[in-house]
């Protein structure tokens, strides 16, 4: 399936440059988004772990990467908001969207994912993400198979994240289901699948963060559908849970794709506002056609 920027939207806070896995430096970002009409960008690179990470960003590019965002504040002020934010992993006593180093950073927000469920017995930590080959390893090797196993583990991680230390934006709730097109490891309509779900939205439910509705697994053809799935936006909705729309952006012709199919999913789902930030406040905004503009 193919995707281009149909739809433009007025803003995305999930936005990967060249700080770490991303393809171009944030001053291109900016400019593809302000050209597009949108009125507000933010960057969250991944931020820096205590391992090897290809895709993290190096601690000592921190400052530089918070003063090209502070230069592009400047350089759009009165035109467009930008925002420094991270993408933090949350890997108990390792990394945490609520450590005293992340805490300590100029961030305007933060992304709280799980992206690591535990260790190799080689020490290295079990990036669930990455290629099918090592998440059939970690799989056999740390979970003995039981794909239940891992998956409870998994949900078990960001409820801890959520009720020890919650970011504003909850990155792709159910990313676990990465590898899983066509139901090779597990079926999402199974009893004990939706129960792990549905107690991580109860969890959720009771934070201040937002959930986000993340279209990067839909363009990039991983993915059947959203992050996360139709069934669970409609559940989103029915416990009132906040939702914000994010492309996951790694390139900048990236920063709205797949947004036509999020707008109508949370509108499908039962949802009539969504949340953005304004003069660094969360506020709500009415879902309307015309946030969502076509290119002529």
């Amino acid at each position: 399936m193919r995707f281009r920027n149909s739809i433009r939207f007025d803003s995305n806070y999930h936005c990967h440059s060249s700080y770490c896995d991303g393809k171009k430096r944030p001053g291109k970002y900016a400019q593809i988004a302000f050209d597009g009409g949108m009125k507000t960008i933010g960057f969250s690179s991944h931020a820096p772990l205590p391992f090897k990470a290809e895709w993290a960003m190096k601690k000592k590019d921190l400052e530089t990467y918070f003063r090209d965002i502070e230069d592009l504040k400047s350089n759009y002020a009165g035109k467009m908001e930008i925002y420094a934010g991270l993408e933090v992993d949350y890997i108990p006593r390792i990394s945490s969207p609520q450590s005293r180093f992340i805490r300590s950073l100029p961030l305007d927000y933060t992304i709280g994912s799980v992206h690591f469920v535990d260790k190799f017995r080689d020490g290295a930590h079990f990036e669930i993400d990455g290629s099918t080959t090592v998440f059939q390893r970690g799989l056999g090797e740390i979970f003995h198979g039981d794909i239940r196993l891992l998956i409870k583990r998994y949900y078990s991680l960001i409820r801890k994240m959520l009720e020890r230390a919650p970011p504003d934006i909850l990155g792709h709730i159910d990313k676990i289901k990465i590898h899983n097109r066509d139901k090779r490891f597990f079926d999402e309509k199974a009893a004990w699948y939706q129960e792990e779900v549905l107690h991580t939205l109860e969890v959720l439910s009771a934070t201040p963060t937002i959930l986000e509705v993340n279209t990067r697994g839909f363009y990039k053809n991983k993915t059947s559908d959203l992050y996360p799935s139709q069934w669970i936006l409609q559940q989103a909705a029915e416990m009132g849970i906040p939702v914000t729309i994010d492309s996951d952006a790694h390139h900048p012709n990236e920063l709205s794709l797949g947004f036509e199919q999020a707008l109508e999913a949370i509108k499908k789902a039962g949802f009539d506002t969504f949340w953005v930030l304004s003069n660094f406040y969360w506020k709500k905004r009415k879902v309307k056609h015309q946030q969502y503009r076509r290119d002529k």
